[in-house]
């Protein structure tokens, strides 16, 4: 039988929550040039300005008509990201095959192994509440014990004025009429109620079972 998530249909307009982790709940990211090194891999493929090239000399495939990232965290041994695929139903798969490729080659040759080092086909669980969605993106963004200044994650962009044009926070502020996204992800009473249901969707992928960074 499949693993959980991993057997994919996807839709248009519809909102997907991604994640993956090491093999063996092993690290992905040794360190902070590690997440920055994932991070412009996302940025070459969503930013219509990013002019990064191939070794034989062709563009990188944009995905931004057809993709948005709505945010994302880095920790240690695993990522997440909530992605909002809009048209071409390939463009999600695509993506994230050649973000992890690319970045599976270049942590092998800088840490100096080889294999496999994600668990298996990254999951991707759609999200068709619009409640369940503002609940994901903060389950995303308190991943990290000290969010609110942790560089690798998305959550600096929703309680800035700013945000770089790969990553648009701006379709979950929408949902907060009146609403302070910042106090929304403090609400610790709030997010635990929904905590449960969110660990029953992702099954055994739960923060509490994995190594834990600190910014």
């Amino acid at each position: 039988m499949p693993s959980r998530n991993v057997v994919k249909h996807y839709s248009q307009d519809t909102f997907y929550h991604v994640y993956n982790r090491g093999v063996a709940k092993q690290l992905i990211f040794i360190d902070n040039l590690d997440r920055l090194k994932l991070i412009s891999i996302i940025s070459r493929h969503l930013d219509p300005t990013n002019k990064s090239i191939k070794s034989d000399g062709t563009y990188y495939r944009k995905f931004n008509q057809d993709l948005e990232l709505l945010c994302y965290c880095l920790m240690g041994n695993h990522f997440h990201m909530l992605l909002y695929l809009k048209s071409d139903l390939d463009a999600l798969h695509l993506f994230m095959q050649s973000a992890i490729t690319a970045y599976t080659m270049y942590f092998n040759k800088r840490h100096k192994r080889v294999g496999t080092l994600f668990q298996s086909v990254f999951k991707a669980s759609s999200i068709l509440n619009e409640t369940y969605l503002m609940h994901i993106s903060r389950y995303i963004h308190l991943n990290p014990p000290s969010y609110k200044t942790y560089a690798y994650s998305s959550f600096q962009y929703y309680i800035s004025q700013v945000h770089p044009v790969w990553i648009n926070p701006d379709r979950i502020l929408n949902m907060f009429q009146g609403v302070n996204y910042a106090q929304f992800v403090d609400d610790y009473a709030d997010y635990a109620s929904t905590l449960q249901n969110i660990k029953h969707e992702l099954a055994n992928f739960s923060p509490s079972t994995f190594n834990k960074v600190s910014p």
